[in-house]
C-alpha cells in the first residue's frame, strides 16, 4: 500500500523558514541536520530542505515557492487569523467559508508557499 511518507520543501532560509513553522504554523520542530529540519506534523513527516542543497538530490535547481499550498488543520481558524495578524504576518485571504467545507485563513511562508489554516465546517455543496 502507498503512503506518503515526507513531505519536503525546498527553501532559500532554512532558518527563516524554520522559525514560521515552528513559530508561525506552530508545529513541532524535531531536529535540523546537515541543510535539513524535520517537524512532527501527526503522521506525515514534514521537512524543510535548503534549496542550494537540492541540486544534487534533482540534478538540477529548484523553484523558489513554485506552486503547492500546506495546509495546517486547525480548531478555531478565527482565532488564529488574529494571532497572525497580531505576529505581523500579512494574510493573503480569509478568513472565510468555502463551500468544500473548511473555513480558511491564507499567508505565505518565506519563500512565497501558500500556507492555509482551516477548520472544519458544515460542506454548503455536495460532492459529485
Amino acid at each position: 500500500m502507498e503512503r506518503i511518507g515526507y513531505v519536503i520543501l525546498y527553501v532559500g532560509d532554512l532558518g527563516r523558514s524554520v522559525e514560521f513553522y515552528r513559530d508561525v504554523v506552530g508545529l513541532a520542530y524535531k531536529f535540523t541536520d546537515a541543510g535539513y529540519a524535520e517537524f512532527d506534523a501527526g503522521g506525515v513527516r514534514f521537512a524543510l530542505y535548503e534549496r542550494r542543497r537540492a541540486e544534487w538530490l534533482t540534478g538540477g535547481g529548484v523553484m523558489p515557492g513554485a506552486g503547492g499550498e500546506v495546509v495546517v488543520m486547525v480548531d478555531d481558524v478565527d482565532a488564529y487569523a488574529e494571532r497572525l495578524e497580531a505576529d505581523g504576518v500579512r494574510v493573503l485571504s480569509g478568513p472565510a467559508d468555502r463551500p468544500w467545507g473548511h473555513r480558511t485563513v491564507h499567508v505565505a511562508d518565506p519563500d512565497g508557499f501558500v500556507v492555509e489554516f482551516a477548520q472544519e465546517i458544515p460542506r454548503n455543496r455536495q460532492r459529485r
